[in-house]
């Protein structure tokens, strides 16, 4: 998918930006270099390989550093409430922001 300078005017519009001819021309070539890796992606074929979640466990076994979702002490809700400017029934009062 290859942009115009038509595109480029468009989008340079509803971005409330001023380019000029040149500028445009140039930022038409960079965005359509960017579709262009893009499209060379996309013709790579990756069936049968599996995705990465870091791209260092393609070379090394990296195992994922989470710890368990544990509460590791207990609550103090008095004692958190204490800096709150507002609260009732253990639960922050905030100003009211939409109307």
């Amino acid at each position: 998918m290859a942009l115009t300078l038509e595109d480029i005017s468009r989008i340079a519009h509803l971005a409330r930006l001023e380019l000029s001819p040149s500028d445009s021309e140039k930022m038409l070539s960079q965005i359509n270099g960017f579709f262009g890796i893009v499209e060379k992606m996309e013709a790579i074929d990756t069936d049968g390989v599996e995705p990465l979640f870091h791209p260092v466990s393609a070379i090394e076994d990296i195992t994922l550093r989470l710890r368990d979702d544990i509460a590791s002490e207990p609550s103090n809700r008095s004692g958190n409430m204490q800096n709150a400017p507002a609260a009732e029934e253990g639960l922050f009062l905030v100003p009211k922001v939409i109307e």
